[in-house]
């Protein structure tokens, strides 16, 4: 944690006011009980591991505004439109940003697109306090991130275990061996490996490659940033990893779902 870069010290910066004016808005007592109430959740793991098993490409398609290094990556944005394209071209999963000030996001989005399609969709959150947890349940997420680079090792094993007694999934995201080691003792099914270096932003796929050797063979690995052709999926496919978090090289196209066809094939 003491060598946070400068961009996340930032967004938490943010996220810790927002945080308390929602717990103003609506006590963390009353938003668990609404989350321990809704356990209907659909399978996140699975489904990007029933495609993996069978070697076939387990695309999480993101949803997102902006970002941070890009700036606005869609004018034109309407995130039912973006999801519905999405699942009828293939994905498995969906990633729905809500970051109102870094990603031009809001919880409105998340609402909106889990009430339109049917296949698992993870809450893609700069998440640093429990709260943020039982509102992802009650906003209709199956999954959540927790980023490694944002959290100490005793909240990621405490949001961890939160998140599972709610019927939840959990991504743990981390972007080089450091924060790998860190996460690797809590045993999780899944690990995302971020090809960006949050110093610099610069991307390389073979960060994913060169950390993935230090995980063990039965965790699902998904790959995120930098997937931008099909020579990208073509290059992971090699080295067996079957699983993708997408987003820039959907976003920036007229539409989303057919960029994703034609990167991944019709993914059926």
């Amino acid at each position: 944690m003491m060598n946070t870069p400068d961009i996340l010290k930032k967004i938490i910066a943010r996220k810790k006011v927002e945080i308390a004016e929602c717990k103003n808005n609506i006590p963390e007592n009353q938003m668990l009980d609404v989350a321990y109430k809704n356990h209907n959740t659909n399978n996140f793991y699975q489904a990007l591991k029933d495609k993996v098993d069978t070697k076939q490409n387990a695309i999480i398609a993101e949803i997102k505004k902006a970002s941070p290094s890009k700036g606005v990556l869609r004018e034109n944005f309407n995130p039912v439109e973006i999801a519905e394209s999405y699942e009828k071209s293939g994905a498995t999963c969906l990633s729905v940003v809500t970051n109102k000030d870094f990603f031009q996001g809001n919880n409105q989005h998340l609402i909106d697109v889990c009430e339109a399609i049917s296949i698992p969709i993870l809450h893609k959150e700069f998440i640093i306090d429990s709260y943020q947890i039982y509102e992802s349940r009650t906003l209709g997420a199956d999954c959540i991130l927790l980023i490694a680079a944002c959290l100490n090792d005793q909240q990621i094993e405490d949001f961890t275990m939160q998140a599972i007694n709610i019927n939840m999934d959990v991504l743990i995201e981390i972007h080089n061996i450091e924060e790998l080691e860190r996460t690797l003792q809590l045993r999780l099914p899944m690990i995302g490996v971020n090809n960006r270096n949050l110093h610099t932003f610069d991307v390389s796929l073979e960060t994913t490659i060169e950390l993935m050797k230090e995980i063990k063979e039965d965790t699902l690995i998904i790959t995120e940033s930098g997937i931008l052709t099909s020579n990208d999926v073509a290059f992971m496919n090699k080295h067996n990893i079957y699983s993708f978090l997408v987003g820039e090289a959907f976003m920036r196209q007229d539409n989303p779902g057919k960029a994703l066809q034609k990167i991944f094939g019709k993914n059926k």
